[in-house]
């Protein structure tokens, strides 16, 4: 149909009519593309449509395109039919339609992107309200909210109802904020849940779970990522996205009436800890893997960069926390402090370090924590309790968009394009990711075998994940069996870890009512 229409156009008949325009940003190995619709003036069904197309290409980027597509770009941009720009890189690619009425008036058409927004916010509010309304009974259950929510988006994507519908430049942008977000709510409740005074005995046991267990972690998915047929950095990288425990669907397992009947609190603090610290102190194997895939610059630069995110995180979440925690402390004593902002405080609080974290180029989820931290050490446990109480309600549906969000985006293809080694790739993650390191490491932990098996199993793959592999894109990896990877294990996770957070948790429970 292309090929049938050409033909040269008066380019100068065309002012003043009826058009339509679609603009089409790129990043930094597309096209960025203008076309411009002109309608039959009079009977559309029988006059003749003009389409006028314009592209751009960021020059350092013609040879890049040519390689994977062949497509002969340098010679079209000799002859002019391809304009290219000295840059590397143009805006964050995004879709946008102009609905003109005639000459150089017109309106915005609403942009498809946002319907699908819309539907995300009513399934997610309905399914939040009927969660609410069985909270107690859903604990009991084999399920759990974010599994509900996955399957809800799976339901609404393309290949079910199709009423989701997300490009790959939306769906990774909604994912690094969105992600980005979530996972400071969940590393402030996780600082939040108990006292610090109650963690220092365990310091040496969180030090070997984020020193040892996180980066074996690391290399042993990697290492199954290879029967992917990814190549080493890039398994390096996915290894590196996989190997912290989510603080969300962690939470799942260690809070509520049921986790406090039938977990010791040590059991609880070991996983709220970890889930909460490797989280952010993931950034620098992540940081590492990332400039062997794309080695934009220098290994010093890098080495200096990922230093700055860690040490520069953490001095400034501690610093903001105290102020806070110290501000909060003034503000009870002189009663000028309501219940109703004092609820929301460590929210609010969580999300000034993040974009502080941000502006500066430290880890922002590492802050986070660090500021949560601080601030629990700073104030009293009755201003305290209030706020954690409040934070898990928030963070135990603040994350269902997310998950919604990645069964509609799901990568069946990519998966199947995987083929077998699909199934060894999630059953190696899961078995033998954590359980085995716990195993051998459990006399070093002072944990009983019953006890490793259980802090083995569950140190689920979920937001942190989601979250380092949009911010890997963002950081210039482009290849799309990353993400393949990442949900396909993140998938497994939610469905592995919330079919089985209930059950496990009365079989370990069991024999100490037994005894």
């Amino acid at each position: 149909m292309w090929g049938g229409g050409g033909g040269l156009v008066d380019v100068e008949s065309l002012a003043g009519r009826t058009r339509c325009a679609g603009l089409d940003l790129s990043s930094t190995s597309d096209l960025t593309s203008l076309v411009l619709w002109f309608p039959p003036q009079e009977n559309p069904d029988e006059g003749e449509h003009v389409l006028l197309p314009f592209f751009w290409l960021p020059e350092d980027s013609l040879t890049d395109v040519h390689r994977p597509t062949k497509a002969p770009l340098a010679f079209r941009w000799t002859q002019r039919r391809v304009s290219a720009f000295p840059a590397r890189r143009t805006q964050e690619r995004s879709t946008r339609w102009l609905a003109c009425r005639g000459g150089d008036k017109g309106e915005v058409a609403e942009e498809e992107p946002m319907n699908s927004l819309h539907m995300v916010y009513a399934a997610v509010g309905a399914l939040s309200v009927l969660l609410a309304l069985f909270s107690s009974r859903i604990q009991t259950l084999p399920l759990s909210e974010p599994l509900l929510a996955l399957l809800l988006g799976v339901a609404l994507g393309p290949y079910a109802l199709d009423l989701l519908a997300f490009s790959p430049e939306t769906r990774e942008s909604l994912l690094l904020e969105g992600t980005r977000i979530l996972l400071a709510a969940s590393v402030m409740t996780a600082a939040l849940r108990f006292p610090t005074t109650s963690l220092r005995g365990l310091v040496p046991q969180f030090a070997l779970l984020l020193c040892a267990v996180m980066p074996i972690a690391a290399i042993v998915t990697g290492t199954a990522a290879l029967v992917l047929g990814l190549p080493v950095a890039l398994a390096a990288l996915v290894g590196a996205c996989l190997c912290p425990t989510d603080p969300v669907l962690a939470a799942s397992v260690v809070t509520g009436a049921p986790a406090q009947r039938d977990l010791p609190a040590r059991l609880r603090k070991l996983i709220t800890g970890e889930s909460g610290a490797n989280d952010g102190l993931a950034l620098p194997l992540v940081g590492v893997a990332v400039a062997v895939v794309v080695p934009l610059t220098g290994p010093v630069e890098s080495a200096g960069r990922l230093l700055w995110e860690v040490l520069g995180g953490v001095l400034l979440g501690a610093a903001l926390g105290a102020v806070a925690g110290k501000s909060m402390e003034a503000a009870t004593r002189k009663r000028e402090l309501e219940e109703g902002p004092s609820l929301v405080f460590t929210l609010l609080l969580a999300v000034t370090v993040l974009g502080a974290a941000r502006l500066i180029g430290a880890g922002g989820a590492l802050a986070v924590f660090a500021a949560g931290l601080t601030y629990n050490h700073t104030v009293r446990r009755e201003e305290r309790d209030p706020q954690k109480n409040i934070d898990e309600a928030v963070n135990r549906y603040l994350g269902l968009p997310v998950f919604v969000l990645l069964g509609a985006v799901l990568p069946w293809s990519e998966w199947i394009d995987f083929g077998p080694a699909a199934l060894v790739f999630v059953l190696a993650v899961l078995l033998l990711r954590r359980p085995l390191a716990l195993l051998v490491l459990m006399r070093p932990l002072g944990l009983r075998p019953r006890d490793a098996a259980f802090v083995g199993w569950f140190g689920p793959m979920g937001v942190s994940a989601l979250f380092y592999a949009a911010h890997s894109v963002h950081e210039g990896v482009h290849d799309p069996r990353l993400f393949a990877a990442v949900s396909l294990a993140v998938t497994a996770s939610v469905i592995a870890h919330g079919l089985t957070a209930s059950a496990f948790r009365r079989v370990y429970a069991h024999p100490a009512h037994s005894g």
